[in-house]
């Protein structure tokens, strides 16, 4: 059984931005158009949208989008993500790898020394190939690749097979990356959720740790654990039997099958499980709250972290304590807990422990527990 350490972390976020204000402006002219649509109908008028009950439910004030353009636009609402030929690099695959050279030029290594990627995300942008293979033949890394989710607790979904594969010791090093193209899954006509999402990609390379090497810096996996409930309170509907439903099976109704979520009852329930995986995972290795030096949580909602955290210290946890990079970002499901990782751990002493601790769809949740080499 051998030591596991992250030897490499890196994260690409994608330059446009969407303010809250931007946001409000295209759904509210898009409920203007429909509400006046529905005038002498039996359908109800729609509510408008406004920055303040963004922040308030949320944290939310930005996001960094692949494309912003096409999601201002009222008359459309979604991003425009062209169709690229077969022979061509998907888009999923490019942002994969765009945070993954980062990742393996962190670690000091070369792609060949890679002998298998994870892609785990809460999207594919397709069931098959494996955008892990296709990372795999465009990085140049040995062995194998395959994908997999769960939700946004996807990253340290994967993160947990990556551990426990290398501490086998049926593989040697393993890329995990975790590209959330999530924005293209979104219904932004939907008042509830259309301003919790942003894009963005995150890898980390997975390594033993060998006798007598001390990577200083770095941290050593101590243990890893998931958790799943079944839940409908997120779900979404899309997938490859979603036009066997329809009237014509060629022009596909998307109503319904998009992101959608109780969003109280996620919040409540969330809540509870989310504290207590964190005091049960933390009390297997006599450790309470209060011994652990950083937090790098879900990046969802920032009342739901602070509840959190508040129940399991009995008091009101701080940023530098439990960072968040949620305000500027949004929610980027399975790779928000990396990015608050990636930004917030070069002040950390050798000795400190650190939790990554993700919770989502499913219900899901993953942790790690971490040491500062």
């Amino acid at each position: 059984m051998h030591r596991v350490i992250i030897s490499g972390i890196g994260v690409e976020i994608p330059e446009p931005t969407i303010t809250n204000e931007d946001l409000v402006a295209s759904f509210n002219a898009w409920v203007d158009m429909e509400n006046a649509r529905r005038q002498g109908t039996d359908e109800p008028p729609l509510s408008k949208s406004d920055s303040d009950f963004i922040v308030h439910a949320s944290g939310v004030r930005t996001r960094h989008v692949i494309e912003r353009e096409g999601i201002l636009d009222p008359t459309r609402m979604a991003p425009r993500i062209p169709v690229r030929p077969d022979d061509a690099l998907s888009l999923e695959a490019e942002f994969g790898i765009a945070s993954a050279r980062k990742a393996v030029d962190h670690a000091a290594l070369e792609p060949s020394q890679i002998d298998l990627i994870i892609c785990s995300a809460s999207h594919h942008q397709r069931p098959y190939p494996a955008i892990a293979i296709e990372m795999q033949e465009a990085l140049g890394t040995r062995g194998a690749g395959f994908d997999m989710g769960l939700g946004c607790s996807s990253a340290a979904a994967a993160l947990h097979m990556a551990v426990n594969l290398v501490r086998s010791g049926a593989h040697k090093r393993i890329l995990v990356t975790t590209p959330e193209i999530i924005t293209g899954h979104l219904n932004f006509r939907d008042r509830q959720t259309h301003f919790i999402f942003g894009d963005a990609s995150v890898s980390m390379v997975v390594e033993g740790l060998a006798q007598g090497d001390k990577r200083p810096g770095r941290f050593e996996v101590l243990d890893t654990r998931i958790w799943t409930q079944m839940s409908n309170n997120i779900r979404t509907n899309l997938g490859y039997h979603t036009r066997t439903a329809q009237e014509d099976p060629y022009m596909i109704n998307l109503e319904g099958n998009l992101i959608k979520q109780v969003g109280n009852k996620v919040f409540k329930e969330v809540t509870v499980a989310g504290q207590k995986f964190i005091v049960e995972f933390l009390a297997e290795h006599g450790l309470t709250p209060q011994a652990v030096r950083r937090f790098w949580l879900h990046q969802a909602n920032a009342r739901m972290n602070a509840m959190i955290l508040k129940l399991s210290f009995g008091h009101e946890v701080d940023h530098d304590r439990a960072p968040m990079v949620l305000e500027r970002l949004g929610n980027t499901a399975g790779a928000g807990a990396i990015v608050a990782l990636s930004e917030n751990h070069a002040d950390m002493k050798p000795g400190d422990f650190g939790l990554i601790c993700a919770f989502g769809a499913g219900y899901s949740i993953g942790g790690a527990l971490l040491r500062m080499l």
